[in-house]
């Protein structure tokens, strides 16, 4: 199983201290992070996309390529790209250039996005929404097989013969399809024979296992090969379960009851949280050996190839962040690996 981390590179306020990081000092700790997952031999660093002011992480690709100058073998994903929104070309161009930085590293991941803020930002309607992600999935995919392309379509401009560089390190760029709970979405991943990530963030795992039988069945209808799961989860590792839940608990409250508060949820209490990081709870925060345990607890369910944990659901201090990144490389990934061969 490969193992690794995702952020959004959030910027939110941390218990105890009076002013927001500056967003400068704010990418240079994430650079940290990505050096020191890299160095400690975790599989995957990724990041997300959001357009929001809480976030530093509204060009992905320009981090990534940050990261692949200074990381020597951990993957580089973005987690994920908010395809709708985007230019499947640039998108290409941005992930094979941080390729070939890279030697091979690198990595898409595409969804829908859990926020709508780039639509309108970059003038697209929110009424497209679906027609949008599947067009220019298609076309993404498209780029991946060929150097010269003529392409047709209803939302972007067309493609007559033309070539698309550079072309990447690899003989073609992983492209992961990220789902949350639509049936739909996981069966048209199966089908187009991409690997699934399942984001995982509530409720309890197990909920989410038709998920894994339906993108199989996908792929089986259109005669393609079974592909691989990830599962990305919210989560934070430190030497004890109670200090783990301590650092956590008023960073995920924070970003929680913000985006509660524009949905309409609840603000969230410690129970709740509590209740979330127990085995058969969403949420992997605990010490070493419960994460350890969650992980082989979900492979049970899933029989994933990848798991990958955002440790950062807000901002926490970040020698706690090193920390946990620290013992999931030393004391989890060794251990999982084994288990699991």
């Amino acid at each position: 199983m490969e193992l690794g981390i995702y952020t959004f590179v959030e910027n939110t306020p941390i218990e105890g201290e009076s002013e927001l990081q500056h967003p400068a000092k704010r990418l240079n700790q994430l650079m940290e992070e990505i050096e020191l997952a890299d160095e400690l031999g975790l599989d995957v660093f990724a990041i997300g996309e959001h357009h929001r002011e809480e976030y530093v992480s509204s060009s992905p690709s320009t981090l990534l390529a940050a990261a692949a100058a200074c990381t020597k073998n951990i993957k580089l994903s973005s987690a994920v790209t908010v395809l709708g929104s985007e230019d499947p070309v640039r998108v290409y161009q941005q992930f094979s250039t941080i390729d070939l930085l890279s030697k091979g590293r690198a990595e898409i991941m595409v969804g829908r996005g859990s926020f709508v803020e780039s639509f309108p930002l970059f003038g697209h309607d929110l009424q497209d929404y679906e027609e949008l992600f599947l067009e220019k999935l298609q076309l993404l995919m498209k780029l991946r097989e060929k150097e010269v392309i003529s392409w047709e379509g209803k939302h972007r401009p067309s493609i007559d013969h033309r070539g698309v560089y550079p072309r990447p390190y690899q003989d073609k760029l992983p492209v992961w399809r990220a789902v949350g709970g639509t049936p739909k979405s996981a069966y048209e991943a199966g089908a187009m024979g991409m690997p699934m990530a399942i984001a995982i963030i509530g409720g309890q795992p197990s909920q989410f296992k038709q998920m894994v039988d339906i993108h199989k069945r996908g792929a089986a209808d259109y005669d393609q090969p079974e592909q691989r799961v990830s599962i990305n989860s919210h989560g934070f590792i430190a030497d004890t379960t109670e200090e783990a839940a301590d650092i956590a608990f008023p960073a995920f409250k924070t970003t929680m009851d913000k985006i509660g508060k524009e949905r309409g949820w609840p603000p969230m209490s410690r129970q709740q949280f509590d209740a979330s990081i127990t085995l058969k709870g969403a949420n992997a925060v605990g010490n070493p050996q419960d994460i350890i345990d969650k992980i082989m607890y979900q492979h049970e369910i899933f029989g994933h190839d990848r798991f990958l944990l955002q440790m950062s659901v807000g901002s926490v201090p970040h020698e706690k962040l090193l920390r946990s990144i620290e013992l999931f490389a030393k004391e989890v990934a060794p251990v999982v690996r084994e288990k699991l061969g």
